[in-house]
């Protein structure tokens, strides 16, 4: 796979700070994403999509140091089931700290994280330097996108949103999710 220039990740990492949406692929499907800290970005994000803000949302890292910010520390057992499978496609929801604001967690005391291994997401998490918002790219009831014409044939109408071409992780579905508190997997 093929890296993005420094010059574009500059622009990427520019565009996310100043409350830009970006389309870009993932493990299994295109993502859109945003900066998790700035709300007028997510709640666009979450219109555009027409989610419900009730439901929550994925954080995407490099690093489990780039969640920390947003999560509660974690057993020794929770952490080694982390261990075992980031970064990877495993997405775990992990007991979010008090101050996580509600338009990531939604109605829950948990917050769905990932330590990605796609590297692409791992360029734009670095360049960011930080976590990133991630959902599939798709309005609500569509199904989710796999390439970069897809999402602009999506979200022909949406300016702010910038599509990063590139290629998709070998996954044939969306990433796993697990509550790591009881191992229930949620999808």
């Amino acid at each position: 796979m093929r890296s993005l220039s420094l010059f574009k990740l500059g622009q990427i990492s520019k565009h996310l700070h100043n409350g830009g949406l970006i389309a870009y692929p993932t493990e299994a499907v295109y993502g859109l994403g945003c900066n998790p800290n700035n709300q007028r970005a997510v709640y666009t994000l979450l219109e555009l999509k027409q989610r419900s803000p009730a439901k929550g949302l994925i954080l995407i890292a490099s690093s489990i140091e780039q969640l920390l910010p947003y999560i509660e520390p974690v057993s020794a057992e929770i952490n080694a089931k982390l261990q075992s499978t980031w970064p990877g496609p495993v997405t775990w929801l992990l007991p979010a700290k008090q101050q996580t604001p509600n338009w990531l967690t939604g109605t829950h005391t948990t917050l769905a994280c990932r330590v990605s291994d796609h590297p692409l997401v791992k360029q734009l998490c670095s360049a960011f330097n930080g976590a990133l918002v991630s959902t599939s790219a798709n309005i609500a009831s569509q199904k989710p996108c796999k390439s970069a014409i897809q999402v602009r044939k999506q979200f022909k109408q949406q300016r702010q949103l910038m599509i990063i071409p590139g290629h998709l992780g070998d996954l044939k579905q969306p990433t796993r999710i697990f509550n790591a508190l009881n191992d229930t997997q949620i999808r």
